[in-house]
């Protein structure tokens, strides 16, 4: 190997020659220059920042090429390169911590549920669907511009115990709600909208209709129409069988269950109607309707036990009459061959001919018996060829299982709309006294 190159630090003498400070080694070896194995060393950065130079040793010196070598940076360069490495760290910094915030705010992102800070603007109408979870109602209310989010919704949903209690129908909302503010909005009955209406019992077609066309803004004609088609609103064609050989009328009268009905915007007249028939069915069916008749050995078809029940409905002042009525009916049809003479059949007549009701004491006896008149109960046996209004369920349970009984007669004695039942002419004679006594008759 060639020999090692020492480093040494020269101090200038007068004659301009150089001489090694005692004691001022940087720690190297001395060194003979050589040809072969010549190797340079530069001044280490850290020793060349703890060493102080004279000008004129700044600039590079060789000495031949085997001559100790010195090579000096400037302090410039040396400022610039501490700069532009600041300038680097800066830069990691910036991209890094900008890199930590994109992550941190897509993180919360993820964890945070968009939703909309406020109670909603504007109104719109929204409409639950029957059987929707949480999810489906979320997505709905996304979708109609209720809500920001479905998990906003579902997660409202979560907090709130009543949230199940939320009922299908139209609602009256606002824009842009809070998920809270729109699940309380669903839970608040008084935001739903519905066309309300209340069929009473003992009413007739004629009266449903116009009930019927007030709630729901659709003409009567249409409910007239939609009438036609029984089959198309559920009614079966056996239930128009009749065992005492007269013509049925086949129509939607006694089939419009009585009760509250709820129906949504938009509904159509053959929809309330087959509503309305479809609560008939479920009612006839749990009361067991048929079946007692059948088991009961009754004379009657259902299709004869239904009018027989519309005429105890119309006849009756208060409910518990009804079973002794529809056992009356029973008795003189069956019984004792005799005309029912019930005078609510007349003025069911007059409704078809467009005229009004009016009370029994206004009733003629030439408008009862008259053979135009096919709802006659006066001076012709039988039941007339149809229901006359709609009975309610207690009306329906006594005509299947009438109060047990020998009564013929019945007359209400007072203004509540109480009966006196009786078995002889004489008891009946005495009950209408009484009758005309209270004002009555």
């Amino acid at each position: 190997m060639g020999p090692a190159v020492a480093l040494r630090i020269g101090f200038p003498k007068v004659d301009g020659s150089s001489a090694a400070a005692p004691g001022n080694s940087v720690g190297c070896p001395d060194a003979t220059g050589g040809q072969d194995g010549q190797r340079r060393h530069y001044v280490d950065d850290e020793r060349d920042f703890e060493l102080s130079w004279e000008d004129d040793d700044r600039s590079r010196r060789r000495r031949g090429r085997g001559g100790t070598a010195t090579v000096e940076r400037p302090r410039t360069e040396r400022k610039s390169r501490t700069g532009v490495a600041l300038v680097l760290a800066l830069v990691i910094l910036v991209v890094l911590g900008g890199g930590a915030w994109y992550g941190f705010e897509k993180a919360r992102g993820y964890f945070d549920v968009p939703d909309y800070n406020s109670g909603g603007t504007g109104e719109t109408q929204f409409e639950v669907k029957s059987g929707a979870t949480a999810a489906q109602i979320g997505t709905d209310l996304v979708t109609a511009g209720v809500v920001k989010s479905q998990k906003a919704f579902v997660e409202a949903a979560k907090k709130n115990a009543r949230s199940k209690d939320v009922q299908p129908g139209f609602y009256r909302m606002r824009l842009q709600m809070r998920a809270s503010d729109a699940l309380a909005a669903l839970l608040n009955l008084t935001n739903k909208v519905q066309r309300k209406v209340t069929v009473p019992e003992g009413e007739a077609t004629f009266k449903i209709y116009e009930l019927l066309a007030k709630a729901t803004n659709i003409p009567e004609q249409q409910f007239k129409d939609a009438a036609k088609d029984t089959q198309a609103l559920g009614i079966p064609e056996s239930w128009y069988t009749r065992l005492d050989g007269q013509q049925s009328a086949k129509g939607v009268e006694g089939f419009l269950f009585p009760q509250t009905y709820q129906f949504n915007p938009g509904v159509t007249a053959p929809q309330v109607l087959k509503e309305m028939v479809e609560h008939f069915m479920e009612v006839a069916e749990r009361i067991g309707f048929t079946k007692k008749l059948a088991a009961a050995g009754n004379p009657f078809s259902p299709y004869e036990a239904l009018i027989l029940a519309s005429m105890s409905q119309a006849e009756a002042g208060v409910t518990e009459d009804l079973g002794k009525i529809s056992r009356v009916g029973y008795n003189r049809i069956k019984k004792h061959k005799m005309p029912l003479e019930y005078d609510v059949t007349t003025n069911y007549w007059r409704q078809l001919q467009g005229k009004p009701k009016v009370p029994s004491n206004a009733l003629t006896d030439a408008e009862m018996k008259d053979p135009r008149n096919t709802y006659r109960t006066h001076g012709k046996l039988g039941l007339p060829p149809g229901p006359i209004c709609s009975p309610g369920e207690a009306a329906l349970r006594s005509a299947a299982e009438p109060t047990p009984g020998e009564w013929i007669f019945f007359v209400a004695v007072d203004k509540e709309g109480h009966s006196k039942f009786a078995t002889t002419d004489k008891e009946h004679e005495r009950n209408k006294r009484e009758a005309e006594k209270n004002g009555v008759l």
